[in-house]
């Protein structure tokens, strides 16, 4: 079908003016040759003017009354950097290295590269992609299929959760940072008031000639002898209660440092990507020369050889066990911050001629090989330290917190000037949690502001925004710095970001572009922005592979768990009771209910048969479903038909541009 030569104009403008296709602008959508969205300026019916130009041939800023052009990035590193900061995260540190040693060594990385193209980039690329088409939060993006809008509510949910209970580890890295600025390292001593008499300061086999250390400790540094470092994490830091049920007492210094870290977040955010852009300059890249540094004075030690062998020997046995793919797709999932929606956000904020499709490679690249690179830092120092005691590198080997709070700091509390290489250890640690907290809380603010059309803008409708936000995370985050704080970290970190909440978002989120809106009208809506089509492998990928993954691993890991169930448990000892795994499981189900329930709240409010509310939906596109207007068959068949021949006439039919969407366009119109 043709393509009103209005639209051509405007595209054409559209390279010279990305201002065009701002937020503020109240235009109203053609529909191109494939029926594929052009988010247009605002159009007088039957004026005969073609969008983007005024009668005076000048070009139209894109501002429509009452809304404010939607702030772009200074620089395109800014992006760049924003995405690292936010992507790059603790996981990459202290999560692909264990799984990369248990689960084969370089082995792992032929699961985890093949699941990286498969679904990691063709994700993290629609996200981007998508956010800057649309110029809109993680809510307002999902105008292209507003039955499916419940996709952005459920982002929302998570990477409110996630906001909530990761900034957890930023008050403990933070708390341990104050530490580390002694000239005794606290946790290298039994001279504290939270040691107990089992404490022992002996690290060295060569000391243990009498036996009564490894039969201590079981023969592993962490047994029932209560080791310094342990004894600090569990009697100090968590002092922690007998079970979920005993809340306790709260522990005022963590709380401080948890007000401390919210303080830093709030002030990265609230000024928007303005700021933020310029302080992921520092917070992306410091870790870098930190992790330089650590990896420079973890090869001269004693034993770093051996450690570093067991981070990479191949065991090709491995490839045989599932579990070492579904670790592979796990750890991509989570360090590509797939599903939460700060990745459309942040995309959002774009130029529209941005290649989005070339970020999306470069980003993979540094996220992957970050992770692959920390391997050689960390088991570096895991080498000398078992080398020190004279076990076996398996023997002090740690993932998540394990790794950052017990065995990290237990090694470098053995080399010299132990204080030293603990504080950059923690401050990297830091900042490396730091820019994905704020980044996370951008993306939330992001799609909160975006609900809210420009009439109702205040001066610091941001700043109070964010400040609410904040204030209320920190409020939830008072019950996990109390005794039984650790036990409540564990039910959001184990249900409410799961991998299967992020499966099951990453999966919809396929099936809604390609499917639903058409992958064909996507790939043609990136090559408007980029300039060129990307290779047809993305197309594949969301409509077939990406989705096959993502249920294949759901329903595999969710008929695992049902054949061998078991309660939830804390350090394998204590046993959470019935109603804590129900919190658990309202948690996860609180952002994977979101699609269905959103999607059958639309279909039971609209009015008609459910052949013409879906043809309502695809013809008005951004317009709610819940209309009070029965459509006939016969307007229905008339929109068919203007959608068909030219975008003035469709402007006419429809009536004016609905200001309810993003920046007050309608970005959801269907062909047929």
């Amino acid at each position: 079908m043709p393509t009103s030569s209005c639209s051509l104009v405007h595209l054409e403008d559209t390279k010279k003016n990305p201002l065009l296709l701002s937020n503020g602008g109240a235009g109203y959508p053609a529909a191109s040759a494939n029926g594929s969205l052009v988010p247009l300026t605002a159009v007088v019916a039957g004026s005969g003017v073609c969008p983007g130009a005024d009668k005076k041939g000048g070009v139209a800023t894109g501002a429509g009354p009452g809304y404010q052009e939607r702030e772009t990035w200074t620089r395109q590193m800014d992006f760049i950097m924003s995405c690292v900061g936010f992507a790059v995260g603790l996981g990459n540190v202290w999560r692909f290295p264990y799984l990369c040693y248990k689960n084969g060594g370089g082995v792992f990385l032929i699961p985890y590269l093949l699941i990286v193209f498969v679904g990691g980039i063709p994700i993290f690329f629609l996200e981007i992609a998508l956010g800057q088409f649309m110029k809109a939060g993680s809510i307002n993006v999902w105008n292209i299929a507003p039955l499916f809008k419940g996709l952005g509510y459920a982002s929302m949910v998570i990477v409110f959760f996630c906001n909530t209970y990761y900034i957890m580890v930023l008050a403990w890295g933070f708390y341990y940072l104050i530490k580390s600025f002694n000239a005794t390292l606290p946790w290298s001593t039994c001279n504290n008031e939270w040691n107990t008499p089992s404490c022992i300061e002996i690290f060295h086999q060569q000391d243990c000639s009498n036996g009564s250390l490894s039969n201590a400790t079981n023969g592993s540094w962490l047994g029932s002898a209560d080791v310094i470092i342990l004894c600090l994490c569990r009697n100090k830091v968590l002092n922690i209660s007998s079970g979920l049920d005993e809340a306790g007492q709260v522990n005022w210094e963590l709380t401080l440092c948890l007000m401390a870290v919210w303080v830093l977040v709030y002030f990265c955010v609230w000024k928007g990507v303005k700021s933020t852009g310029k302080i992921v300059y520092f917070t992306a890249t410091f870790p870098y020369v930190v992790l330089i540094i650590l990896l420079v004075r973890g090869v001269t030690l004693p034993g770093a050889y051996n450690g570093i062998m067991y981070y990479i020997k191949p065991d090709w046995s491995k490839l045989q066990e599932a579990q070492v793919w579904i670790d592979a797709g796990t750890q991509i999932f989570f360090s590509y911050a797939i599903g939460l929606g700060a990745l459309t956000a942040l995309g959002s904020y774009n130029r529209f001629n941005n290649d989005c499709y070339k970020d999306a490679f470069i980003l993979a690249l540094i996220n992957s090989g970050t992770s692959f690179f920390s391997g050689f830092v960390v088991f570096s120092i895991l080498g000398f330290m078992a080398a020190e005691q004279g076990v076996d590198v398996s023997q002090v080997a740690e993932s998540g917190p394990g790794l950052a709070f017990i065995a990290y700091p237990k090694a470098v509390s053995l080399m010299p000037v132990a204080p030293l290489w603990a504080a950059l250890f923690f401050f990297m640690l830091l900042l490396l949690g730091l820019d994905s907290q704020f980044v996370g809380v951008e993306g939330f603010i992001t799609g909160i502001l975006d609900l809210f059309p420009g009439k109702y803008q205040h001066r610091y409708k941001r700043e109070i925004a964010v400040a609410l936000c904040c204030l209320l995370c920190f409020i939830i985050d008072l019950s996990m710095v109390t005794q039984g704080g650790m036990y409540v970290f564990q039910l959001f970190d184990y249900y409410s970001a799961s991998g299967m909440t992020l499966l099951w978002q990453a999966l919809w989120e396929c099936i809604v572009v390609a499917w639903v809106y058409g992958a064909d009208r996507f790939m043609d809506d990136v090559a408007r922005m980029i300039g060129y089509r990307p290779f047809p492998w993305m197309k594949w990928c969301w409509s077939f592979l990406t989705p096959c993954l993502c249920m294949v691993r759901n329903v595999g890991i969710f008929l695992f768990h049902l054949v061998n169930y078991k309660q939830l448990t804390y350090n394998n000892v204590y046993v959470y009771p019935w109603w804590g795994e129900v919190i658990g499981w309202c948690l996860a189900l609180s952002s994977m209910l979101c699609i269905p329930v959103s999607l059958l709240y639309k279909l039971f409010r609209a009015k008609g048969t459910l052949r013409e509310v879906s043809a309502h939906t695809q013809t008005h596109g951004g317009e709610d479903v819940n209309s009070d207007t029965k459509i006939s068959q016969s307007d229905l068949n008339s929109r068919w038909t203007c959608m068909s021949t030219d975008f003035s006439c469709c402007v006419a039919a429809l009536g004016p541009p609905d200001q309810s969407g993003v920046g007050g366009s309608s970005p959801g119109v269907h062909g047929p």
